[in-house]
């Protein structure tokens, strides 16, 4: 599903009246008529239609994904995600611990167009390579990120993240997958080249480097960088079901 499909940011369109104008084959903004025939959408709102439209059509032209992030309900992000798929920035970190004001960040992996980054505490982890990490891309995608991730970048590095932000575990819960990334990726048959850790597999990792084990760097920066790559196999599939679910299927009825 694409932006363009999308009409659900104009005031007084919500998700059944949008299902009408898709019903209606209004499937695209190049699709509407201000005439058309369907419940919820009067002079007012046909005019609203067509003022969101002209400005959408500039911003997205414009790549201005911040707009879109804003215009959306924060539960359909996820439809900002095929057009800006390849600008997408997929990141995951690793700390030694769950406080991000006691504990430290100790690898952060970043995966956008096909090229997995990976920085490390006390080599090129700082502040300026994190804002180089997120100066190119239009959206970012995590797992739990939200609450976790970004919080803990901005406290460890007072670093302000503003970059659209796709936390894919709240899609992953509207089509009923809960818990964490494993469990989830294991029932979307999203595989694996090496055996799962844990987190405290992770802390323990980075422990054993600090004493002057390189081998158990390199296993959790390959760790790290798996989580990374993995969220957009992640991604792909969850938007897919959720296209079908939401936008595929909805010319079949009227979304009430």
């Amino acid at each position: 599903m694409r932006i363009e499909n999308s009409f659900i940011p104009v005031e007084g369109v919500g998700e059944t009246t949008e299902r009408r104008l898709w019903g209606r084959g209004v499937t695209t903004w190049e699709a509407f008529d201000p005439g058309v025939d369907v419940a919820g959408v009067g002079t007012t709102t046909a005019d609203r239609i067509e003022s969101f439209i002209a400005e959408a059509l500039t911003r997205l032209d414009d790549g201005d994904a911040a707009y879109f992030d804003r215009e959306f309900p924060s539960g359909e992000r996820w439809r900002l995600y095929e057009n800006f798929r390849e600008e997408t920035c997929f990141f995951d970190i690793e700390t030694t611990g769950l406080d991000e004001r006691r504990d430290r960040v100790t690898t952060v992996s970043f995966h956008q167009g096909g090229e997995t980054t990976t920085l490390v505490a006390g080599e090129d982890l700082t502040a300026r390579r994190l804002r180089e990490q997120f100066a190119d891309a239009s959206l970012l995608a995590t797992f739990n990120g939200a609450r976790f991730d970004v919080p803990f970048l901005e406290t460890s590095f007072d670093v302000e993240i503003d970059t659209p932000h796709l936390d894919l575990m709240y899609p992953a819960k509207r089509i009923g997958l809960s818990g964490g990334l494993k469990p989830i990726e294991k029932e979307l048959g999203i595989d694996r080249d090496r055996p799962d850790i844990s987190g405290r597999d992770a802390v323990r990792l980075w422990r054993e480097y600090e004493r002057g084990d390189e081998e158990a760097l390199e296993t959790l920066v390959s760790y790290n960088r798996e989580d990374t790559v993995n969220l957009r196999a992640l991604a792909d599939a969850v938007c897919e079901v959720l296209d079908d679910e939401v936008f595929v299927a909805a010319p079949d009825g009227d979304g009430d």
